[in-house]
C-alpha cells in the first residue's frame, strides 16, 4: 500500500494508492488546507465550529467597500489558527460582475519547506 500525507480531495478512487488517491508532498497538502479552509462555511465541520472562512456567503452580499479587506483579515486569521505550516505572502480579492456575481481570490503563500513560492487561485461564482 502506498503512503501519503492524507486523502486527496475529492475522494477519487485508487488502485495505485488503496481505496483513494493520497496527497504525497506537502505541498499538493498545504494547497488542498488553503482551499478547505477558504470554502468550509463556520459549523460544517464536526466538532470545529469556527473553523472556515465562509467565501460563499460574501458572494450574495451586498459588495460594499471594505468587504474585500473583511475577506482577507478572515482568510488570514483562519490560516494562522488552521495552517500556521503556510505563510501567507499576499491575499487580494476581487469582486467581479462581468460573468454575474464572482469572487475572485488570489493567494501567494510559502511554504519553509519549499524553495519557492506558491500561488492559489479561486474563482467563486454564485451559480
Amino acid at each position: 500500500m502506498a503512503s501519503g500525507l492524507s486523502v486527496f480531495l475529492p475522494l477519487t478512487f485508487s488502485e495505485k494508492d488503496g481505496p483513494y488517491f493520497l496527497n504525497k508532498t506537502i505541498k499538493e497538502l498545504a494547497k488542498q488546507n488553503l482551499k478547505m479552509v477558504i470554502l468550509t462555511n463556520p459549523g460544517e465541520r464536526m466538532m470545529n465550529p469556527e473553523f472556515g472562512v465562509g467565501i460563499s456567503r460574501f458572494i450574495f452580499e451586498n459588495k460594499e467597500s471594505g468587504f474585500e479587506s473583511d475577506i482577507i483579515g478572515k482568510i488570514n486569521s483562519q490560516v494562522s489558527k488552521h495552517i500556521p505550516y503556510v505563510n501567507l505572502i499576499s491575499v487580494d480579492v476581487r469582486d467581479s460582475t462581468e460573468f454575474g456575481d464572482q469572487i475572485m481570490i488570489t493567494i501567494e503563500y510559502s511554504i519553509p519547506t519549499e524553495q519557492k513560492k506558491q500561488i492559489l487561485n479561486l474563482m467563486l461564482n454564485n451559480t
